[in-house]
């Protein structure tokens, strides 16, 4: 039997998508184009759509990730306009308190009647939070899954019983109370890849979401999740791993790699150049991490992300690929272009899936009727 997979779109919140090149789509984050992407994936029956949250940019020619909606709100908008799609918000967890943060998803569980969870991150660039005065300092890149530890465990005590009375490190609660509670259990999701953050995740979330390696190597990335299957046994949960990958698809390889070539040679420089310098402040982490990554200089114009160029057919074959690493939940799919990006995707790729034939009968309609659906929004 053909093992099914989810997959999810990481929705443009920051300009420009994740393409840091002159000849890639310029674009500006805006709650009319990302309703656009949600819905069209909502229509093709995608599973998910997640959302990051950047505070600062990589400046350079294209001000790459200098234009950025916020997390939160943006899912609660995106909530009132969907009807079957789960939506993940990020929560910038040195800026927002967790009891914040709590409240906030029990408030989107509301207006999503269910749909909502939270993806946590720790914050490694070291701007975003200094220019608001938040930065704890260097010695948080050792620490960063501590503080996080203790953010997610008040995050599930509000969350399961209303009340966290947590006293540790990093925050002491005094009878914090959080009501209406979420009305299914809330999903988190952790993209850490360090042994560290291998071992929250394991500990706290129900995700973990890693990076795709190389061009066409759409099977690379499982030793991370071999990682990711070690942990899980210290803790006897149970958690899938989510690949990102980017897709440059067009009708025939050769059009989809002159596409690849011609987004590589507009690379950003002084952009990328940016991120390289902001990985390097991190001096206490090991070399595992995403950041290290994200700044190889290797493939930094695509930020090092796992990419399938290619023809539709190819696209799809390397997909279902994806779905035979075990321990493999499904994939988070970004794109050069995401509106014509998810059209591809949704009449053109997902067809030829063995992994979602269980789809594609059962969004036919759905995925005919999108255009007008979209059209009565607008």
């Amino acid at each position: 039997m053909t093992k099914s997979l989810n997959v999810g779109v990481f929705i443009p919140i920051g300009n420009n998508g994740w393409l840091i090149s002159e000849n890639a789509p310029q674009y500006m984050p805006t709650f009319e184009l990302n309703k656009q992407v949600t819905l069209k994936a909502e229509g093709y029956g995608l599973d998910f759509a997640l959302s990051m949250i950047k505070l600062r940019g990589f400046g350079g020619k294209t001000e790459f990730w200098d234009h950025n909606l916020d997390s939160f709100t943006l899912m609660a908008g995106l909530a009132a306009v969907t009807s079957r799609i789960k939506l993940y918000a990020t929560a910038p967890t040195l800026c927002i308190p967790p009891a914040i943060t709590a409240r906030m998803a029990a408030t989107i569980d509301s207006i999503s009647n269910g749909r909502f969870g939270v993806n946590l991150i720790t914050g490694w660039q070291k701007p975003e939070y200094s220019q608001m005065g938040v930065w704890p300092g260097d010695e948080f890149f050792a620490k960063r899954y501590d503080y996080l530890s203790e953010y997610a465990q008040i995050l599930r005590e509000l969350w399961e019983t209303g009340r966290s009375d947590l006293k540790g490190t990093y925050f002491q609660m005094d009878d914090c109370r959080l009501s209406p509670q979420p009305q299914v259990p809330m999903k988190v999701i952790c993209a850490g890849q360090s042994a560290a953050g291998m071992a929250f995740t394991a500990k706290y979330a129900d995700y973990n979401f890693c990076f795709g390696k190389g061009v066409n190597t759409p099977t690379a990335f499982a030793p991370t999740v071999a990682r990711l299957e070690e942990a899980k046994a210290a803790t006897g949960r149970e958690v899938s791993s989510y690949v990102l990958f980017m897709l440059i698809a067009d009708e025939t390889d050769e059009a989809a790699q002159a596409k690849w070539e011609h987004y590589k040679a507009g690379a950003d420089e002084e952009a990328i150049a940016w991120l390289g310098l902001q990985g390097a402040v991190d001096t206490k982490s090991g070399g595992d991490t995403n950041i290290r990554q994200m700044a190889d200089p290797t493939s930094a114009v695509n930020i090092n992300m796992g990419t399938l160029v290619g023809s539709y057919a190819s696209i799809a074959r390397m997909l279902d690929e994806v779905a035979e690493v075990p321990g493999t939940g499904g994939v988070l799919l970004t794109f050069d272009d995401f509106l014509k990006g998810l059209d591809a995707f949704g009449t053109r790729i997902q067809p030829l899936m063995k992994t979602r034939r269980h789809i594609t009968a059962e969004v036919a309609p759905l995925a005919a009727s999108a255009p007008a659906a979209l059209a009565e929004v607008a």
